[in-house]
């Protein structure tokens, strides 16, 4: 059986490339997308992709997921990391395992980034390992997937 797997950006990311290239590198989004397509295929899994800056955006795609049959969700929440208790909420509300991203080291950076809503709801966290981070989560969730079957 074919896991499915859903990506989700949050704001600003359909910028990477362009924005902040010393701190969020030179890959573009579609840079990510086509990477973890390339190494979802290799592992038998499906990938979706969503990129939101909107709050209420992701929080609708979240629970959408569940119906959808989504088995894991890798979630960059960018900046609602920090501020949205709604993202944590849908998180926690359809019990998919889900893994957060980020590009930079967050603990490293300014204080107000050093403190995550969404993490404690997730089965683990990536952070500052530029885009190879991505990779890294998808591996990760589906090696986690497959030792929690139900």
């Amino acid at each position: 059986m074919t896991m499915n797997i859903l990506i989700i950006n949050g704001p600003n990311l359909q910028l990477l490339g362009q924005r902040e290239p010393d701190v969020y590198g030179a890959a573009t989004l579609k840079d990510v997308e086509s990477q973890l397509a390339s190494v979802a295929s290799s592992l038998n899994v499906k990938t979706g992709f969503f990129q939101s800056n909107s709050e209420g955006g992701i929080v609708d795609r979240i629970a959408a997921a569940k119906s959808e049959g989504v088995d894991g969700i890798i979630i960059n929440p960018a900046a609602y990391t920090h501020t949205s208790v709604a993202i944590r909420d849908a998180l926690a509300a359809v019990s998919i395992p889900s893994v957060e991203i980020h590009i930079s080291n967050v603990h490293a950076r300014e204080e107000f980034r050093q403190k995550s809503l969404t993490a404690p709801v997730c089965v683990g966290q990536i952070s500052g390992f530029g885009t190879d981070g991505y990779e890294w989560a998808l591996r990760a969730l589906v090696n986690y997937l497959n030792k929690n079957k139900k």
